[in-house]
């Protein structure tokens, strides 16, 4: 007797087995120390760190116990070229590390990071170098859409709030090629600055300002402030870097008559 067993066409491998690489996630500032190169600056004191010519830009961060952090972090390139410079000021140097990333394309570049605090407030500074032959599908910077820039002529103020189930946020400044000059606040509460970077930059477009802010707790408010004059406007993009999908907002209770407890 014939056989019923029914014919089963082919797989087609090329169809079915077809891999999609997984998207890269953004890693958090807490992941990023456990990797990069430490170093300590005491009070008053400058540590430099030389470049070679296929680092394409760097990771720069710094973070104290718990203290105050100021710091000023440059880009030396050349002899008395500083085409990026970047004033820092961190109420709590462990709760808020500072993270931002430098283009530093060329020759003859140095990352310099002067404690601008007292003895007492030492710092821990890293660098994380982005090579020209490494994959880039982890660079922060490819986590921040630029679809809709805010645009601030000069002297124009931009704040953005953030809910509490935002971990941290993604802050970038560019111009079109001219300097930029800039001031960012991360403020929680009213005139409560927990973070302030002040910013230069001899061309906004090759050496745009791009840092990762940790935002925790809730009632965050990003604050940007174009220190530059009317001729020099500059595009800024703030975005969420990190979210908790988990979070819930607390309850406020039952309202009445207008008011809550």
């Amino acid at each position: 007797p014939s056989s019923s067993i029914p014919f089963v066409s082919p797989v087609n491998s090329e169809s079915n087995l077809a891999f999609t690489a997984p998207e890269p996630k953004p890693k958090s500032t807490e992941e990023m120390w456990q990797s990069v190169s430490l170093t300590k600056v005491q009070g008053g004191s400058i540590k430099t760190c030389s470049l070679s010519e296929d680092i394409q830009r760097v990771e720069v961060f710094l973070r104290t116990d718990g203290r105050p952090l100021n710091a000023n972090v440059e880009l030396w390139s050349g002899p008395d070229n500083i085409p990026q410079k970047t004033s820092v000021y961190v109420e709590d140097g462990l709760t808020r590390s500072f993270r931002a990333t430098i283009e530093c394309f060329g020759s003859s570049n140095a990352i310099a990071i002067r404690n601008t605090g007292p003895m007492e407030l030492p710092l821990t500074a890293g660098i994380e170098a982005d090579y020209a032959d490494k994959d880039i599908s982890e660079n922060p910077t490819n986590f921040i859409p630029k679809a809709d820039p805010k645009l601030l002529q000069g002297g124009a103020v931009y704040t953005k709030s953030f809910s509490g189930g935002v971990k941290s946020v993604q802050i970038m400044l560019e111009s079109n090629g001219r300097p930029l000059n800039a001031k960012i606040e991360l403020l929680q509460g009213p005139n409560n600055g927990k973070q302030i970077m002040e910013i230069y930059s001899d061309n906004g477009t090759l050496r745009p300002f791009y840092a990762i802010v940790d935002t925790p707790g809730t009632g965050n408010v990003v604050k940007i402030v174009n220190t530059g004059t009317i001729e020099f406007p500059l595009s800024a993009f703030v975005e969420p870097y990190i979210v908790d999908d988990d979070y819930k907002p607390p309850d406020e209770g039952p309202s009445r008559k207008g008011y809550i407890w």
